[in-house]
């Protein structure tokens, strides 16, 4: 008499789809709980020519060029020293209205960086002028 050897077993597969729904519930939980971006304020008016502006109160220019050159009164300024020479500027004359004039082919980024700048002066009115 013979005994037979018990077949072999086979061996258990791994089943994909509870590992899926667990990928997806934590790519889920990051994407409420994580803030990907950095919400700041900062109001803008838009330009009009309705009403003449009084040459003592003249607000200050600042033109951006689309090669990053920044131009404050016409004269140039670095592009990291905007803030500080924006503030001297408006230490003389608090509440003075600054207008941002960019060039057409200005990456958005450069405004930003630019508005940036001109809220750490410590602008209180910003406008932003077309060309």
């Amino acid at each position: 008499m013979e005994i037979e050897a018990p077949p072999p077993r086979r061996r258990a597969l791994i089943g994909l789809t509870p590992l899926i729904d667990v990928v997806f519930i934590l790519l889920v939980f990051f994407m409420l709980a994580s803030s990907f971006l950095d919400w700041r304020l900062l109001p803008l008016h838009a330009a009009s020519g309705t009403a003449p502006v009084a040459a003592e109160q003249a607000p200050l220019r600042v033109h951006v060029a689309a090669d990053g050159g920044i131009r404050l009164q016409d004269r140039a300024v670095e592009p990291g020293g905007l803030a500080r020479a924006l503030g001297a500027r408006l230490a003389e004359a608090p509440g003075r209205a600054v207008v941002v004039q960019p060039e057409g082919d200005l990456p958005l980024q450069r405004l930003v960086a630019v508005l940036d700048q001109v809220r750490a002066a410590g602008a209180s009115q910003v406008t932003l002028a077309g060309e």
